[in-house]
């Protein structure tokens, strides 16, 4: 069994070939994402129409009518919008692999703002609305509401939302320790088991026998059903069928770290060069602490790898982890991967500890010698993690290899992301045909950015551009 370590010989490929595995993968992906944004889109549709149908347009024919009808509608929206965000943050390998771990959890941050709103006016729409009906005020109406033990519990749902949403405002978010915020987000999905009953115990649009009722209760049961397979019992099942063991752990640097794992049945694992996964080392100190890290080499049938550096104490830890550690994993995650390529051309830019899952990258993926381009950017040559490894991949592969080292010019006009010494130049002048390349950029974001936008200035397609983030 070959380790990590060691270099694959060059894949034979043909250029047709590529570009008839690159369109496949392509048009697979859009497809994917297409069905998704029917799917979405349908979902809202498919509850106002069954609202309409139900002869909810009919009962608007007054001004407090109105606005019962306005909570209704920002209700039902609401509600299914929090369906496909929680469909987002379930971690199912369809979206996963359609639009990528990263942009899922981005549109469903996003939503939560949304569905929060969509709730907040549900609220004031229905109170203000009833108000006006029963000819009281609307403070009397709302403790009229309070009165009834379902809607209680759904206003304790929607505060335990907005608390939620507070803490996920990125300032705040950043402020908190992982576990915290974590703690604190999972009961948001307390707060919607709080926020459910009084849609069926008290709105008559879900009354029994009616369309509406077994929707709504088949769209909350398939998504609870995801929820529970997807963030709870696979990681379980996966962590207990793979049997993951560190088997050697080597010193890069006085901070870096090499963990390889050895495991059973890793090719089932579905782990792809480049993805990352959420690991945790069940050692004293370590158990309750989970990380994402990518595959710092390709993975096989009983070894995987990961290349860690410490940035702060969590991390920093790790570097103590010993062989025979049982690891617990979750994943794998995201789309840095080599089914993401569009193009022939293929530029890999690694800055610090940002080359580790470049490393594992080149080593899985074809490459046309001559049109693929390797970066690795450092302040420092220490810095430069893996390099003898990446060098000897190159060279198999026929890949062009470049080692940027030094700091960032702090007096130049523009904001640059390469070493002083290089002045003004930017990545088209480092890279021949960097509009038919796709670029992958791994590393510090504000850095990352930079390259990213060089490959934009240059006309690489935004689709060719593969940047993941671990977001949470």
């Amino acid at each position: 069994m070959r380790s990590p370590l060691d270099v694959t010989p060059q894949v034979s490929v043909t250029t047709r070939s590529l570009q008839r595995l690159h369109r496949l993968q392509t048009s697979s992906r859009h497809l994917q994402r297409d069905v998704l944004t029917v799917l979405a889109w349908g979902s809202v549709a498919a509850a106002l129409g069954l609202w309409i149908a139900d002869g909810g347009l009919r009962t608007v024919t007054s001004g407090a009518k109105v606005l019962v009808a306005g909570g209704i509608v920002t209700g039902l929206v609401a509600t299914d919008l929090m369906v496909v965000m929680l469909i987002l943050a379930a971690r199912i390998p369809y979206v996963d692999g359609a639009i990528g771990h990263d942009r899922a959890i981005a549109l469903h941050n996003k939503l939560g703002k949304w569905v929060l709103f969509g709730l907040l006016f549900h609220a004031i729409f229905l109170i203000c609305g009833y108000a006006a009906q029963d000819s009281i005020g609307v403070v009397s109406e709302l403790a009229s509401f309070l009165g009834i033990s379902d809607l209680l519990f759904s206003v304790i749902g929607l505060v335990t939302l907005s608390v939620v949403a507070i803490t996920s405002i990125m300032a705040v978010k950043r402020s908190l320790p992982y576990e915290v915020w974590h703690i604190i987000h999972l009961t948001t999905y307390a707060a919607i088991g709080l926020s459910l009953p009084h849609q069926f115990s008290v709105s008559g649009l879900f009354a029994q026998g009616t369309w509406q009722r077994w929707y709504w209760l088949a769209l909350f049961t398939l998504v609870a059903l995801g929820l529970l397979s997807f963030r709870f019992i696979f990681p379980i099942f996966t962590s207990v069928e793979h049997h993951l063991v560190v088997s050697r752990v080597v010193l890069e640097d006085t901070d870096v770290v090499s963990i390889e794992m050895r495991g059973r049945n890793l090719d089932q694992l579905g782990a792809e060069a480049g993805q990352f996964l959420s690991w945790r080392f069940l050692a004293s100190g370590l158990w309750w602490h989970q990380h994402p890290f990518s595959l710092s080499a390709a993975p096989t049938d009983k070894t995987l790898r990961i290349t860690i550096r410490a940035l702060g104490r969590g991390t920093a830890k790790l570097l103590s982890v010993r062989p025979g550690t049982r690891v617990a994993v979750e994943g794998p995650y995201g789309i840095f991967t080599d089914a993401a390529r569009s193009q022939l051309g293929l530029t890999l830019v690694g800055i610090g500890i940002g080359i580790a899952p470049i490393r594992s990258l080149l080593e899985a993926t074809a490459v046309v010698p001559g049109m693929a381009t390797v970066i690795l950017r450092a302040s420092s040559p220490e810095q430069l993690y893996l390099f003898d490894e990446i060098d000897a991949l190159c060279r198999a592969k026929g890949a062009r290899l470049m080692a940027l080292v030094g700091p960032r010019n702090a007096h130049a006009d523009e904001p640059t992301w390469l070493p002083g010494q290089y002045g003004s130049m930017t990545l088209d002048d480092l890279v021949p045909h960097l509009a038919e390349s796709d670029v992958y950029v791994c590393g510090p974001q504000a850095v990352a950015d930079l390259v990213i936008a060089d490959a934009l200035a240059a006309g690489t397609p935004p689709s060719a551009i593969h940047n993941e983030k671990f977001s949470w």
